[in-house]
Parts: C-alpha cells; sequence; structure tokens
C-alpha cells in the first residue's frame, strides 16, 4: 500500500481491507463519516433517483431497470474532479455476456445529481481511498445511478449473473430499499471462493471491490406488496486507473 495519500482513520480501514481480501463493506454510519454526510444529505440525494429513464438496451426485454449515465476524471494529487464530456456507456462481451458488445446510450446525469455536495465529497473520498491501494495518479470514474423495480414481476439488479465489471475498483452504494425481498450482494475471489454475502439496507451501505481481484453478484428482487411497485436503489460506482503512477 502506498503510503502517499494521508487518509482518516475510517478511510484507512477501508484501504486496509481492499489491500488485504480484495473486498470490503462500508456500513452507512462508517461512509457518512468518511465524506461528512448527515440523514439529511442521504435523503436530499436520494430525490435524485426519481428522475431516472428507462434502461432500453436490457438484452433480456425486461422492462424493470431505470438509469442515467455519467463520467469524472479524478487527479487525487490536485483533488481536481472534472466532469466529462457525455458518451455512450460500453461494455465488452467478455465482461458482460447479456448486455455487452454494444454502445449503449443514456440520459446524462441531471444538473441537481451533479451539483449534489455530496455526490463530490464520494467521489473524492473514494479517489483517496483507491490511490491510497493502488498508487493511482488519475482515475477515470464512471457513473451509473439504476433503479431496479418489482411489482407482479422479478426485478434482476445483475441480470448477468456472476460478474467483473472490466475496471480497477467498483462500488455498490444503496440508495433505497422500497417494499422488496432479495437484492442480496455476495462476493467471490479469484478462484470463486465465497467472500462475503450481504444485504445492502440502508441509505449509504457500500459495497467496494477490487474489480481485477474478485467477481460479484445479486439476487433478484420480489415485490413484499405485489399490488404496489417496489424498487432497490443503487449508485454503481466504476473506478479505472489512467496512466501516470505517483511517485
Amino acid at each position: 500500500m502506498s503510503g502517499n495519500t494521508t487518509l482518516s482513520s475510517p478511510a484507512r480501514t477501508v484501504a486496509d481491507a481492499l489491500s488485504g481480501t480484495g473486498e470490503h463493506l462500508v456500513s452507512s454510519r462508517e461512509l457518512s463519516e468518511i465524506i461528512g454526510a448527515t440523514p439529511q444529505d442521504w435523503q436530499r440525494f436520494a430525490k435524485n433517483w426519481d428522475d431516472l429513464e428507462p434502461d432500453t438496451f436490457m438484452a433480456d426485454g425486461g422492462s424493470y431497470r431505470y438509469r442515467r449515465y455519467g463520467q469524472y476524471e479524478y487527479s487525487p494529487g490536485t483533488e481536481e474532479l472534472t466532469l466529462l464530456p457525455h458518451e455512450p456507456y460500453r461494455q465488452e462481451k467478455f465482461f458482460n455476456h447479456l448486455n455487452g458488445g454494444v454502445d449503449r446510450v443514456y440520459e446524462p446525469l441531471t444538473d441537481t445529481f451533479i451539483q449534489d455536495p455530496l455526490l463530490r465529497s464520494l467521489l473524492t473520498s473514494l479517489g483517496r481511498i483507491f490511490t491510497a491501494v493502488d498508487d493511482t495518479r488519475r482515475w477515470l470514474i464512471k457513473l451509473h445511478p439504476v433503479r431496479i423495480v418489482a411489482d407482479d414481476k422479478t426485478g434482476h439488479p445483475a441480470p448477468e449473473g456472476r460478474h467483473r465489471d472490466g475496471v480497477t475498483f467498483v462500488g455498490s452504494l444503496l440508495i433505497d430499499r422500497l417494499n422488496i425481498t432479495g437484492g442480496e450482494s455476495t462476493t467471490y475471489d479469484e478462484k470463486q471462493n465465497l467472500l462475503r454475502t450481504v444485504t445492502l439496507s440502508e441509505p449509504g451501505d457500500l459495497l467496494l471491490g477490487d474489480d481485477q481481484r474478485t467477481y460479484h453478484q445479486v439476487t433478484p428482487i420480489e415485490a413484499v406488496d405485489r399490488a404496489r411497485v417496489g424498487h432497490r436503489d443503487v449508485l454503481v460506482l466504476n473506478y479505472s486507473a489512467l496512466p501516470g503512477r505517483l511517485s
């Protein structure tokens, strides 16, 4: 692990865990301390998930996913966080056998989402943690605010099954759970040994993984009361190391 990045005690715990097993569950309380967020901040930020658009690129024909998409570049040395021009999202079939291999054009992040102070604190805090593990000078961050719905039909948070995203680090941040069961997250090591099974339940619960050393999956969700729509709201974070290392 690098000694070049100064971290708070709770952030250092996260970095140490990622350096060890390659994955870590950060509780809502711990993440709120790291990024300086209050319950009111989480409630305000969660309203952005009511403004997502249908995902029309589901190869399984499902209509259960809503999302937007955006990209940032982050430089830990200068703390510079830059919103990048909007462009299609693409994964190759090797990483996503279901929806990969095509350019997926999603609606961009809204101004309200972009300007929320919680977002900047979250992205820079995670960037510092990942830099402490990986010594990366520049990060490409891909953001996926996603809502999976369930009513009389099942919703699938990860219809591609057990997988990697093809990046350096991945994060799944719970924003809200409403009227659902399921949505259990599981991580595995490179040899497919089980590392952790957890149901993210509190706004701010965050499951992190070294995407080069671990795999992850999420079970389907079902509505508890099928007469009402249930949902699972998450922010999927992908951090990819860009060329350049800290000295």
